[in-house]
């Protein structure tokens, strides 16, 4: 699986919201790499994006499968998507609340994308082996 948007670059928000649900295809592992590249923001203000699951595209688990940390400046995150515990997950989608307050404008703006990278098998290996040695 190449890189993959789970919200898509440039992505404008002001408020809370969900991105567009991705199917998963039959793949070598069901661990991913994920990346939050804030682009824009403005100032006292914070971003919180999970990730939700679903084993059917239309019903979506209450408590997300992972979650970034809270942010509030521009920068890129990378978390961990581990779904082999999870074989039930068929879609998953980004879910992102925002919060703004200070001076100015009440509402506030982030410009942001989330990436969706599949770990390779052999890196995992590499890694299991790693623990395994220490």
């Amino acid at each position: 699986m190449p890189n993959t948007f789970l919200v898509p670059e440039k992505t404008t928000v002001t408020a809370k919201g969900d991105g567009p649900v991705l199917e998963f295809k039959p793949a070598e592992s069901r661990v991913f790499l994920l990346t939050l590249a804030i682009t824009n923001i403005i100032e006292q203000e914070s971003l919180d994006v999970s990730i939700h699951g679903s084993t059917d595209g239309a019903t979506w688990d209450r408590k997300p499968i992972v979650a970034f940390p809270q942010k509030f400046y521009r920068e890129e995150a990378p978390l961990l998507l581990d779904l082999t515990e999870r074989p039930d997950v068929k879609f998953i989608r980004a879910h992102w609340e925002v919060a703004r307050w200070g001076r100015g404008s009440e509402t506030p703006m982030f410009e942001f994308h989330v990436t969706l990278r599949e770990v390779p098998q052999e890196i995992l290996q590499e890694a299991a082996g790693r623990v395994r040695a220490q």
